[in-house]
């Protein structure tokens, strides 16, 4: 018995510490510079790999974990149970971030298993249930492969029963997920959900305190990155810059320090002034040629949409400027600035894409932390004319 009374504080204890180490951070968006209409905002989680899109009114809740990480934690606010304290049943609200296999137990003081159901569930609101359990304090945990919600039940009344939990009700939402109120802890009734005015959404996203946020806000034709590893509530401003090429293609850019740079690979077969770059793919006219050119990695057009182009020196050094308007091909010394503002010793790794394969495996070091996004586009030997090393 002895014994017993340990092994039940320690769990209280650890319970205490898991819940009192939950809170919520709320990022709102604005726009500067060349508009201030802000109409939507990817949102990149460089840590987790997961991402999701908001409208630019929408407010990004983000269910902040630290101390004792359970993985994907979703905190107490998105998940309601009610009455609790229960006197027989009870009701549970909460959200499915994506459609999928859910699996949803209860289990006791000691941890000991009390129930389990396991459902495919659509991505919405549901409500559950729970009856048929004797008094005590148990742990509710509802977890699939891309959310985990916990959350503690107290019932205050003896029953002699069956425990069950049953699924009573589902709202189905395909886009995103909307606020639902909060209901006094003992009120009974149908948890409503809320659509926040002018057609403004909190939004919640999984986030473990330390992770890394790629924001990308777009205005029109404008695209801004914005680095960001939130510890408060706040507004991210987007300051909007044009760069765009002489084939109208619009390039993301980013802030790094004191410099902006794009934050995409060069696209255009047009110098500035609409001239036209000779598109080269045989390897003797390649390694012959004293003039500009470009072309695909491996003459694969294919490989465009993600790598964009190659471009030999000619058109590098051209005067007639393979870069957008207001922008250069930068200097040696602007790429050593570059550097030691981000440690030349780990600065390879803070510059490349993370998350997806374009890089070949193993992706050492990167982070991405910068919102560079420096992509392994190959290169095209000016020897021979012969294609080495994209993906590295």
């Amino acid at each position: 018995m002895k014994k017993m009374k340990k092994v039940t504080l320690l769990f209280l204890l650890i319970f205490t510490i898991a819940t009192t180490h939950a809170q919520n951070y709320q990022i709102s968006f604005a726009g500067v510079e060349t508009s201030t209409a802000l109409d939507s905002v990817k949102v990149e989680n460089l840590t987790q790999c997961t991402s999701i899109n908001l409208s630019g009114s929408d407010t990004l809740q983000l269910a902040v974990t630290t101390g004792i990480n359970e993985g994907n934690t979703v905190a107490e606010n998105t998940i309601h149970t009610y009455p609790n304290p229960m006197a027989g049943a009870c009701s549970i609200d909460f959200e499915a971030t994506t459609e999928g296999k859910t699996i949803i137990g209860l289990y006791d003081i000691t941890g000991k298993r009390i129930l389990q159901a396991q459902e495919f569930l659509l991505k919405g609101h549901h409500t559950y249930r729970l009856s048929g359990i004797s008094s005590g304090v148990y742990t509710l945990k509802i977890e699939s492969d891309k959310f985990l919600y916990t959350a503690k039940i107290e019932s205050s009344r003896a029953i002699i029963g069956t425990p069950e939990i049953k699924n009573i009700g589902t709202i189905p939402n395909p886009d995103k997920q909307s606020a639902t109120s909060n209901l006094p802890t003992g009120q009974a009734g149908t948890q409503k959900m809320i659509n926040l005015k002018s057609g403004k959404s909190i939004i919640n996203m999984q986030y473990t305190a330390g992770d890394i946020l790629k924001l990308t806000g777009k205005s029109g034709v404008y695209r801004t990155v914005f680095m960001l590893t939130p510890t408060q509530t706040q507004t991210v401003t987007f300051s909007f810059v044009a760069c765009t090429d002489a084939d109208n293609n619009n390039y993301a850019v980013v802030q790094i320090g004191s410099q902006l740079w794009m934050a995409e690979n060069l696209n255009t077969t047009h110098y500035r002034n609409g001239n036209s770059i000779p598109y080269i793919t045989d390897n003797v006219q390649w390694r012959s040629r004293s003039m500009g050119a470009y072309c695909n990695y491996n003459n694969d057009s294919n490989n465009v949409a993600v790598y964009s182009r190659l471009y030999n020196w000619y058109a590098v050094v051209d005067t007639r400027n393979v870069c957008p308007t207001g922008w250069h091909v930068p200097t040696n010394t602007e790429w050593t600035t570059l550097s030691s503002y981000l440690d030349q010793s780990a600065g390879g790794g803070k510059m490349k894409e993370n998350c997806k394969a374009n890089w070949n495996s193993p992706n050492t070091g990167a982070t991405n932390e910068s919102g560079f996004t420096a992509l392994p586009g190959g290169l095209r030997e000016t020897s021979n004319g012969t294609f080495y090393n994209i993906g590295s």
